[in-house]
């Protein structure tokens, strides 16, 4: 068995060593939970000055630019950096090698990108984003050569310290936009934020980090990181596919008013992803990968993750779906309340979302990367004939709706198939989702009940969401002690 696949050690299965791993693991999600929520805040508020600053038409140009960044990103180190995160041997043989494997990497695909800038922007119709394409591919480069310690950082459950990489980095960013902006440079403000946000946080990100690895090449590890490490880079570039293909379709068959409905709604239905999923997927590779040689302990560490992840996701899922005509009408205005017609049901997708992240991270610890490859081809293959049906018989809605039969009907049994030989069961995960759920659907009746007696939309937002919240705690009620642990654990040395 290889090194990448090996089961590890059972230093961390006692039962001293497992409260300390809670504790570590605890600690993680806090700072992440911060660090999601302040920099997602402060996201909305430098983007209300820069639009202001820069006109629309350079924000289309910047916006080219990172579709091709993100698409590039998301094979930029090929994968190899989660075999750090998943091992519990001694890295010191292996990093040295991912080093090599990931800095080569962004190096070559910046190149690409820089040879490829102007055939990438005349495809997609903005021959102005040649300049911004190429100085961002410097981001590549960075990103290859920071991977091993963002990967130390995510292995060690120090998200303190990637917290202020993401300060830092957000506060240099800030000022390199701002400042350029101000001196008129337009989109190119944009790119240089963006070179000094990666930059800024590599910077942190090696200052914190203890371990240095120089480049170094082992043969037989490398062909056993690329085995591992390739196909979780597909199912990456597959997974922005299959957040995407929606919006080319409904683009191409709806028109582009109804794109902006659609956009504006999925972005509004990915907020629980964002904010309940991310702080939690900062820890779950590492942590299934620290319990995996117990077969017990594995098992029972997932259904945990995720009834946890439902006790918080339902609420918030249910308040965005049971009040999406109201809340946009308020917060938006009357001319964005088509929105609502799929906000609704890409908030069930954004909720199936949360536990199929935490399911990736969950195969991608039990080294199941070739599992994971194959379901995001299967996603995409079914995703697009039934988007194009969909957009034909119900516009945004059956969009919506072809993107949660697909994720229900066909991904969730297809992760359910691939946990069998880790023993994880449907039965014994519907009973640990079993209250969420139940305080969920009385959610939906507490809301449509104020919603029939109430005309006021402010009202029914306010009234109809404090109400709904209060019977949801009564439901849960005899589950807070697995939020409460979370927020009170401390990490221990």
């Amino acid at each position: 068995m290889s090194a990448i696949d090996q089961e590890p050690g059972s230093k961390d299965t006692g039962a001293g060593n497992t409260a300390q791993l809670e504790g570590r693991v605890s600690s993680a999600i806090r700072w992440s939970a911060i660090n999601s929520l302040l920099q997602r805040l402060a996201a909305v508020g430098i983007s209300i000055l820069l639009a202001r600053l820069i006109a629309p038409e350079q924000f289309g140009v910047f916006a080219v630019a990172l579709v091709v960044l993100n698409i590039v990103l998301s094979v930029s180190e090929l994968g190899v950096s989660a075999a750090l995160v998943r091992t519990n041997d001694p890295v010191e043989e292996m990093a040295p090698t991912v080093t090599t494997l990931s800095l080569a990497s962004g190096t070559i695909l910046a190149l690409i990108c820089v040879v490829g800038a102007p055939w990438f922007s005349n495809a997609m119709d903005a021959p102005e984003a040649t300049g911004v394409i190429q100085l961002m591919s410097i981001a590549l480069v960075i990103a290859g050569a920071s991977a091993v310690p963002g990967a130390m950082m995510q292995r060690n459950f120090r998200q303190d310290h990637k917290f202020y990489a993401d300060t830092a980095a957000f506060v240099a960013g800030t000022a390199v936009a701002v400042v350029l902006a101000l001196m008129g440079f337009g989109a190119w403000s944009l790119a240089w934020q963006r070179i000094a946000q990666n930059l800024s946080a590599a910077v942190i990100m090696f200052w914190l980090t203890k371990d240095r690895f120089r480049p170094g090449w082992n043969p037989t590890q490398a062909k056993e990181l690329l085995a591992f490490g390739l196909p979780l880079a597909g199912s990456s570039l597959l997974i922005f596919g299959v957040m995407n293909v929606d919006y080319i379709v409904v683009g191409a068959l709806l028109g582009t008013v109804p794109l902006g409905f659609y956009l504006l709604a999925f972005n509004l239905a990915s907020w629980p992803v964002a904010a309940f999923s991310a702080p939690v997927r900062s820890v779950s590779l590492a942590a299934f990968s620290k319990v995996r040689e117990d077969p017990e302990l594995f098992q029972r560490s997932f259904g945990r993750a995720l009834g946890l992840l439902a006790l918080v996701t339902v609420p918030a899922c249910v308040l965005l779906a049971a009040l999406a005509e109201p809340l946009i009408r308020v917060v938006y205005g009357e001319r964005w309340a088509p929105a609502a017609a799929a906000l609704a049901l890409l908030v069930l997708l954004g909720a199936v979302r949360v536990a199929l992240e935490l399911g990736y991270d969950f195969l991608a610890s039990a080294g199941r990367s070739r599992a994971i490859l194959w379901i995001h081809l299967v996603w995409l293959g079914a995703l697009v004939p039934l988007l194009a049906l969909g957009a034909h018989l119900d516009g945004i809605r059956g969009v919506a709706a072809a993107h949660v039969i697909v994720a229900v009907l066909v991904i969730t049994p297809a992760y359910l198939v691939t946990f069998r030989p880790y023993g994880i069961r449907a039965g014994a995960l519907g009973a640990r989702l079993l209250r969420p759920f139940l305080g969920g659907v009385l959610m939906v009746a507490v809301v449509l009940g104020v919603r029939s007696v109430i005309d006021s939309e402010l009202l029914q937002i306010l009234v109809g969401g404090v109400l709904a919240c209060l019977a949801y705690a009564l439901v849960v009620f005899p589950l807070r002690h697995e939020v409460l642990a979370v927020l009170k654990k401390r990490a221990t040395a």
